[in-house]
């Protein structure tokens, strides 16, 4: 069966929507049946692991399996702005982005064209692709799609969420959230291990995980670094963003209408410490504006 055939029945995430993507049926995350990128550029601000002093190669994908009510890149998560590609050039793509300087291939809400990644990548990697592969996602994901990318994928970089039913479907239409993220993370630990770093800081291989603190989430922000404590490896590397500004349509839910305080962000950075995990990044809370979000 070819990769795509996956398609006429589309079960590539937890949704399992079992459309005919082939026939120009619409499931949840409203991606057809190509591949759709909006945007590719030289990303410098992404962890200094990835971003390094020339910028990580970031393929920002239409469409998402999550609807987040403040989600930043709302033009082409919910409106689905791009262009769409064939598999050769989406290979062509990357390879450019290597020969601009990148120091990684990033792929941002890749899942649900993870049957156009897997030619895609192996086609850049015969025609001269060396750097590594980041897949950026939400976390959202099907063991089996994951695997699909076994030894395509170098560095996962998901973005842990919620741990609890309530704001996960209030806030991103996915109340079992929890319980598949972590099983698939726990995949991509699998797969890649804790993340290895080259002499220059940059990263080559392994887990990041992401978490991005919610203004009035401060004891959800703990209880997930409780889980990774409790099941990773202690030298997991983590990223603790502060970066939350309520776009699109976070004024719907008035207990997120804001930016994150400084105590707010103070807490879960000190409970992070006192839990004695030992590889994190920050940021300044002056991330916390559109200004670093991409013209979409």
């Amino acid at each position: 069966m070819r990769q795509v055939d996956v398609l006429k029945h589309c079960n590539l995430c937890p949704r399992a929507c079992g459309v005919n993507r082939l026939a120009g049926e619409r499931g949840f995350c409203r991606a057809g049946a190509r591949p759709k990128v909006a945007r590719a550029i030289l990303h410098h601000w992404e962890e200094p692991c990835l971003s390094g002093s020339r910028g990580s190669g970031t393929v920002f994908f239409s469409h998402c399996n999550l609807r987040c009510i403040f989600c930043q890149n709302y033009r082409i998560s919910w409106q689905g702005r791009g262009q769409e590609m064939a598999v050769e050039s989406l290979a062509a793509l990357f390879l450019d982005l290597q020969a601009q300087g990148a120091h990684n291939i990033n792929l941002v809400s890749p899942t649900p064209y993870s049957p156009f990644l897997v030619p895609a990548l192996r086609e850049a990697r015969k025609q001269g692709l060396q750097i590594p592969v980041v897949y950026n996602c939400n976390a959202y994901e099907s063991i089996d799609s994951l695997r699909s990318l076994e030894g395509l994928v170098d560095i996962y970089l998901p973005d842990l969420k919620y741990p609890d039913p309530e704001p996960a479907g209030r806030y991103s239409h996915a109340p079992d959230y929890f319980n598949v993220a972590t099983a698939a993370i726990l995949e991509m630990q699998r797969q890649v291990g804790t993340l290895d770093l080259d002499d220059d800081g940059l990263a080559r291989r392994g887990l990041l995980i992401r978490h991005l603190v919610l203004p009035g989430q401060v004891r959800a922000a703990c209880r997930v670094l409780d889980w990774i404590k409790a099941t990773l490896p202690r030298e997991t590397h983590i990223s603790l963003m502060a970066q939350y500004v309520p776009v699109w349509q976070a004024g719907r839910c008035p207990e997120i209408n804001r930016k994150l305080t400084a105590a707010e962000y103070e807490t879960v950075l000190d409970y992070f410490e006192n839990l004695g995990l030992e590889n994190g990044y920050y940021q300044e809370l002056e991330a916390a504006t559109t200004a670093y979000i991409p013209d979409f």
